[in-house]
């Protein structure tokens, strides 16, 4: 079965051979840029031709264009490279800068901190310091404490006793 349509367009084009370079692409001897490969394609034009498998259309012949120079490009290459490059090595220089800044203030917040809990060591050095000297006087108001509880006690009985005397007094006055 024979491909028709734009199957037989797309084998055909496929099956030619590259046509010669073109002269006059190549005569200035460098090229004034990048040039799109569509519109460096010369076009040949369209054969319209019938024949037995049904009228099958060939499509139009690409042709390759002429080859640049190959030392222009290599330099524009190492160019655009070098750029590339000198881009990706200043974001690392400027991520190590911001490294580096905030490692330094990092550091400035811990001295900070390290101030801080030296005072508050020092400070409880100085209540510790306090506690230790008041505690013979703590050491007497628990003493006083104690007795005063004691001498409490002591009262509750005392008061528990007369009031039985006192119940007795008045069971011994009633008879």
């Amino acid at each position: 079965m024979a491909a028709t349509g734009d199957d037989a367009a797309a084998m055909d084009s496929i099956s030619r051979a590259p046509a010669a370079p073109n002269p006059a692409a190549t005569s200035s001897g460098h090229a004034e840029g990048p040039v799109d490969a569509s519109e460096s394609l010369a076009v040949a034009p369209k054969k319209h031709s019938t024949n037995s498998d049904g009228g099958v259309e060939t499509a139009e012949e690409a042709v390759e264009p002429a080859e640049p120079d190959i030392n222009e490009l290599c330099t524009d290459m190492f160019e655009k490279m070098a750029i590339f490059l000198q881009g990706e090595l200043t974001a690392t220089c400027e991520d190590y800068r911001l490294l580096e800044n905030m490692n330094k203030l990092t550091s400035l917040k811990y001295m900070e901190m390290k101030d801080i809990s030296i005072n508050i060591s020092r400070n409880l050095q100085d209540l510790n310091n306090k506690y230790a000297s008041l505690q013979p006087y703590l050491d007497q108001i628990n003493q006083i404490e104690e007795q005063v509880s004691s001498l409490e006690q002591a009262a509750y009985k005392l008061d528990a006793y007369s009031k039985k005397l006192e119940a007795r007094f008045k069971k011994l006055e009633k008879r």
